[in-house]
């Protein structure tokens, strides 16, 4: 039987240091994300002018970028409102939100830098790192969902509360399809390639 290549015959130098490369980068995305989530978190605990980004449809507003800053009518597609105070549960939306899109960066990251360790150790295709993939794909799509939808209560609490319910920006797709779409795609097709590079390294294994 074959003794297993070692990670010198597997990868080269360059491919070491950019799978390093993407280590640190992996850690530093992980320490972004956190930090923003928990500062949005802070800076809205109070519940006092707290600032929520709202995509409207069909809206039209006013911008003074005609001749000596006159306004000229302008399509609002998206801005940032102030609201006083939030009802308790857009607060808690937006809460989990930020929760939700921190925890899913880190688990991400952190499954990837498992990932490329494996691959490090000359190991590319294993049973373990198809279902880190995969692993990878259903996260990345859960959060995709999960994030955009909170962000929507949190953005139809502060304009209800602006309003006094009174204002309707219609309705809104918040959740980015085509976004589902090609995460989905990739996940599924890294999972297969994976899958198939495993199968193919125990049957060449089993004929040796």
């Amino acid at each position: 039987m074959a003794s297993p290549r070692s990670t010198s015959r597997t990868l080269s130098r360059g491919d070491t240091g950019s799978f390093l490369l993407f280590i640190v980068a992996g850690v530093a995305i992980a320490l972004w994300a956190v930090i923003r989530s928990v500062g949005t978190i802070v800076a809205a605990a109070g519940n006092r002018d707290v600032r929520v980004p709202v995509d409207f449809l069909d809206t039209i507003a006013q911008a003074p970028i005609g001749p000596d800053g006159a306004s000229v009518p302008v399509e609002l597609t998206g801005a940032v409102v102030t609201a006083p105070s939030l009802p308790l549960a857009s607060l808690w939306a937006l809460f989990l939100a930020e929760g939700t899109f921190a925890a899913a960066v880190v688990t991400v990251v952190t499954l990837l830098l498992i990932l490329c360790i494996g691959i490090l150790r000359g190991g590319i295709f294993s049973r373990r790192h198809t279902r880190l993939v995969v692993a990878v794909g259903i996260v990345s799509l859960i959060a995709a969902f999960a994030v955009p939808f909170f962000q929507n209560m949190v953005a139809n609490g502060a304009l209800a509360w602006l309003s006094d319910r009174t204002y309707d920006r219609g309705l809104t797709q918040q959740i980015d399809l085509p976004i589902l779409i090609v995460i989905g795609f990739v996940a599924g097709l890294s999972s297969t390639v994976f899958a198939v590079g495993d199968r193919l390294r125990r049957d060449t294994e089993g004929l040796v």
